[in-house]
């Protein structure tokens, strides 16, 4: 159960001037690049919320896509951080480390281990929860793709989110079963 204080207030009228804060201190106009990839970063982690609500509840992509988007905090606490203040952030908490993309990486091979992978493009819909991922993906490399704009000097951000989009990629194929379509190129 969520319990919120009573005195916490949603606006906090700061913003209203185009400017927004940034981690560790700071602040930066709402069209900037890092408040671009972390815009793009949200969007992508409310996909996966909404596949994941369609997940079987305690099931294993539910688990899954739970600990995806705690991974997103952390990714976005990194990216809204300025570079004076990177020395600052802290691995797993709020920077993106190579365990993190590691851990996408099994996942990626367990899920592939239990399919049969498409040897033909997929038709996206096979069901609600397929279909769903299948849109995550394609905010996920949204994402990335904005965040290759926006390169941070020693960072895994990109590379945690190219891994993501192929993780979301077999997650969709596993969650359509062994029933998948593929489509069939006509000249």
């Amino acid at each position: 159960m969520t319990h919120y204080a009573d005195d916490v207030k949603i606006y906090t009228r700061d913003g209203d001037d185009g400017t927004t804060g940034l981690y560790f201190g700071g602040r930066v106009a709402k069209s900037s690049d890092p408040i671009e990839v972390n815009g793009a970063v949200d969007e992508a982690q409310a996909t996966l919320g909404w596949a994941r609500s369609l997940a079987e509840p305690g099931g294993r992509l539910d688990e899954l896509l739970i600990a995806i988007e705690r991974d997103l905090w952390v990714l976005m606490a990194e990216v809204a951080t300025m570079p004076g203040n990177r020395h600052k952030l802290t691995a797993d908490k709020s920077l993106v480390t190579p365990g993190m993309i590691l851990r996408l990486e099994e996942q990626i091979d367990a899920l592939s281990s239990e399919i049969e992978m498409p040897k033909e493009f997929v038709v996206p819909g096979e069901n609600q929860l397929s279909a769903a991922l299948d849109v995550a993906r394609t905010v996920v490399r949204r994402a990335e793709r904005v965040a290759v704009g926006y390169p941070l000097e020693e960072s895994m951000v990109v590379g945690y989110l190219n891994r993501l989009s192929d993780l979301v990629w077999t997650m969709a194929r596993w969650a359509e079963g062994p029933h998948h379509r593929t489509a069939r190129i006509h000249p």
